[in-house]
């Protein structure tokens, strides 16, 4: 019998598991979004306008997107443990090598490679999460990892900018590569695997396939939403180190320290939307209003919180009104992130990385798409305005969500996965 199979030891792994899941998305997610504190510093040294650094940017995005699924997959079949350690050293590779980008071309492969390393990592921790801890409390686990994620943006432009100013945006990159390095480690080290874990998935196989055409047709509607939310988070994520220096000539530290706060509205928001969820669907049993209703009203109040940008500000002003807009946002993720969770159980990686299709493909287009408008235009208010339609699209679409329903592929018995592996 497995260790596993005894409820309180079970439960040590789970909450050890939770936290090793935080340090990845937090370190995962600075060395997604280190290049946006870096970029001017970047484009100065390697002679990039905003288009060229907009292609860099979405180069994560083309993997990522497409990785998901086969990601998913990849994780529910070879385990969470084998999966992430992977996924673990790509990204601590190429962030590394970043800091070595000599041209566009060489900067555009290593974000190319950064994209596979991180592209099965988030549908694989969702599988874990899946597996490892009980239903009622899913909604909170994807807030608390996001919460983490979050607090690596912000706390991302302050350590960049202190590491470029005291050395080189270069020497930046391996230092925070290095970082995630250390995390293989302890991944490797700290978390257990059951020994009958291989007989595990191969009795899962056995009995159990995947039932493609109708988890698509379950997921596509939520992949949707995803791609509506994700377009505003990347143009967060990307340009808003660039938009505090660009638009209000901000210098590298201030735009750094107007960054990390509207990057905390984010932490707190990730955390407060799953456990809304959660509150949700406990008191009225709904996981249609638990996740739907609550995605659809964090849309409208992010479009809300950033209505005033769309007229002149002072630069705290609109920091403020970002920083309330970006909190209102961040409500999106556990819900939504539970959805995949709520209609395919048995198939959380798969399904996962299904949804985040959608933001991934985001990813790749609204970078370039943004970048072309600055350079087109010198106007930051239309890239907001887009991005503001697309959350009205977002809220709409939120509603008809159905994760009430859950995917049942007849003939199929209800296993416990066990992605440890």
């Amino acid at each position: 019998m497995s260790e596993f199979a005894v409820p309180a030891v079970r439960a040590r792994a789970g909450r050890r598991l939770l936290w090793l899941l935080c340090a990845m998305y937090f370190l995962f997610y600075i060395d997604r979004v280190n290049i946006a504190t870096a970029a001017t510093s970047i484009s100065r040294d390697l002679g990039l306008n905003a288009t060229q650094l907009g292609l860099a940017f979405s180069a994560f995005a083309y993997p990522y997107a497409f990785f998901q699924v086969f990601g998913g997959w990849f994780g529910d079949h070879v385990g969470a443990r084998r999966t992430l350690l992977g996924c673990g050293i790509v990204v601590a590779a190429t962030t590394i090598a970043t800091g070595l980008a000599g041209g566009l071309a060489s900067l555009f492969a290593v974000r190319l490679a950064l994209g596979f390393g991180e592209g099965a990592a988030f549908p694989t921790a969702t599988r874990a999460m899946a597996a490892w801890l009980p239903r009622e409390s899913w909604g909170y686990a994807q807030g608390v990892t996001h919460s983490a994620a979050r607090l690596g943006n912000a706390i991302t432009p302050p350590i960049i900018s202190a590491l470029i100013l005291a050395l080189s945006w270069r020497a930046s990159f391996v230092i925070v590569g290095t970082a995630s390095l250390a995390w293989v480690v302890a991944w490797m080290a700290l978390l257990p695997a059951g020994p009958d874990a291989r007989a595990e998935r191969r009795a899962e196989r056995a009995i159990q396939s995947t039932p493609w055409p109708a988890l698509f047709r379950r997921i596509l509607p939520v992949t949707a939403v995803d791609f509506c939310y994700g377009w505003m988070l990347w143009l967060f994520l990307n340009w808003l180190p660039s938009f505090f220096q660009n638009a209000y000539h901000q210098n590298l530290k201030s735009s750094a320290i107007f960054s990390a706060g509207v990057f905390v509205g984010g932490v707190l928001g990730d955390t407060a939307g799953g456990v809304l969820s959660d509150a949700v669907l406990r008191r009225t049993g709904s996981r249609q209003r638990a996740r739907g209703w609550v995605i659809a009203g964090a849309m409208l109040a992010s479009f809300v919180f950033m209505l005033p940008l769309l007229r002149p500000l002072g630069v705290g002003a609109a920091a403020i009104s970002l920083g309330l807009a970006f909190f209102a946002l961040e409500f999106v993720v556990a819900p939504i992130w539970g959805v995949p969770m709520d209609i395919a159980p048995d198939h959380a990686g798969k399904a996962s990385g299904l949804m985040n299709l959608g933001f991934g493909i985001a990813g790749i287009v609204s970078p370039v798409v943004v970048g072309a408008i600055i350079d087109a235009t010198g106007d930051w208010t239309l890239p907001f305005l887009l991005s503001m339609v697309l959350l009205l699209l977002g809220a709409a679409l939120a509603l008809r969500l159905r994760p009430d329903r859950p995917l049942e592929a007849a003939g199929l018995a209800r296993t416990q996965p066990s992605p440890l592996a």
